[in-house]
């Protein structure tokens, strides 16, 4: 698998020259597997520039893998310009929790008076496949959904290819349990071994202690998770808006020093706009 970051704010896109080494834009990741089959999880800000990519390689066919439906995580998918072409093939993955069906949550925000365009009325070829807990597959890419720990539902991956494993707990609270909420045995369990575990770093200690049960976790928790999972490497990722890149980079230097402490070899960084790696 390789897999690119296109987005990993929270909340809201931001912009500014403090924000250039990890970028502004909201939750997509991109996954390429061995076979080509191209995987988006979250249509955040960040898949207008994916989209515009995956245009000038002439790519037809794309599955977009939805973690839930808050507005960070899907505002970019009206500016997905693969959506406006006709000989494009687009399947969607998502669980519609609360609501009748994935498509008819996300027609909610793409229809008049928000957008212009009607979602029902795209160019493009759109498959929508409604998923809860069981597993499913991509091209030759196993999914293994679990619920987040999260506002409103969630759903977090696990990936794997071959002898490969990427876990993706984004919008993930480990400090607090909410309604429904997995144990934290649950998430070690579910990244255990993994080659890389990208996982919700929102907020500081201090900042968790004013934020508690909004479903983030803070980054300290992110690390003891993949200490006890025993996970090869360590993203931290869904990075608050207001942190600017000298507060992310003291948030990985805290981390990584967290990880010597305990003896550790897991690798350790903040998921940004260029983040790229191979499994």
């Amino acid at each position: 698998m390789h897999i690119r970051c296109w987005g990993s704010r929270g909340q809201i896109p931001v912009s500014g020259a403090e924000y250039n080494k990890y970028g502004g834009d909201t939750t997509c990741i991109e996954i390429r597997s061995n076979s080509g089959d191209i995987i988006v999880i979250d249509a955040g800000s960040g898949i207008r520039h994916l989209g515009a990519r995956l245009l000038e390689e002439k790519c037809r066919k794309i599955s977009i893998v939805f973690t839930h439906l808050h507005l960070d995580h899907i505002l970019g998918l009206p500016f997905f310009a693969p959506v406006y072409h006709k000989n494009v093939s687009i399947s969607i993955y998502g669980c519609p929790f609360n609501i009748s069906s994935f498509h008819e949550a996300l027609h909610g925000m793409m229809q008049a008076p928000y957008f212009p365009v009607d979602l029902n009325n795209l160019p493009c070829k759109i498959k929508y496949n409604d998923i809860l807990a069981q597993s499913f597959r991509i091209g030759s890419v196993t999914i293994k959904p679990i619920m987040l720990n999260h506002p409103n539902g969630g759903l977090g991956f696990r990936f794997e290819e071959r002898d490969s494993a990427f876990v993706f707990l984004t919008d993930n609270e480990l400090g607090y349990d909410l309604p429904g909420a997995q144990p934290f045995e649950a998430y070690r369990e579910f990244a255990k071994d993994a080659d890389l575990l990208i996982h919700d770093a929102e907020f500081d200690i201090d900042e968790y202690a004013r934020y508690k049960a909004w479903g983030h976790s803070r980054y300290t928790d992110a690390v003891e998770l993949a200490l006890k999972a025993g996970v090869a490497r360590l993203g931290l990722f869904h990075i608050n808006n207001k942190r600017v890149d000298r507060q992310v980079d003291a948030m990985v230097r805290e981390s990584k020093k967290l990880i010597a402490a305990r003896g550790a070899s897991i690798e350790c960084c903040a998921v940004g706009h260029r983040y790229e790696i191979n499994l």
